[in-house]
């Protein structure tokens, strides 16, 4: 196994040295041995779990969700439905982001589109923006 100090696991992994901190004291990646000198060393299994982090964090997983994640990956023999679960969860929370997104782009289009560009007291951006009730839709 090689020893590898932060600064290099840092620039393999792809994760900042404060991050790398961070996920070490909320329990995410194992506190690693220290040198003499009172250094963390890490090894290329600490590597692996730090790079599954940066992806499932890239992926948008939560925090908690990838802690689970994890735990599971430490078993691998262990049956993938709750990982399916938990995916499958997440899409759902993706594809409503999603709806939410359309649902403003459209609002904001139909603002834009409304406005003459002359004067702020006719602009149809600040008349909609001061009353809600003109958006087409109540949730956005």
């Amino acid at each position: 196994m090689t020893a590898m100090p932060i600064g290099r696991l840092s620039a393999q992994s792809g994760v900042k040295i404060p991050n790398i901190r961070y996920y070490e004291q909320i329990g995410l990646l194992r506190t690693p041995p220290r040198t003499a000198g009172n250094r963390r060393i890490y090894d290329e299994n600490a590597l692996r779990r730090l790079k599954f982090i940066r992806h499932a964090r890239e992926l948008g997983f939560a925090v908690e969700t990838i802690r689970q994640l994890l735990d599971m990956s430490d078993e691998p023999s262990r049956s993938c439905h709750e990982a399916d679960s938990l995916a499958r969860v997440h899409l759902a929370d993706i594809m409503n982001k999603i709806s939410r997104l359309e649902a403003l782009g459209e609002e904001v289009r139909r603002m834009i589109e409304g406005c003459a560009q002359e004067r702020i007291g006719e602009c149809r951006v600040i008349e909609v923006l001061a009353d809600h009730g003109q958006c087409l839709h109540e949730r956005h």
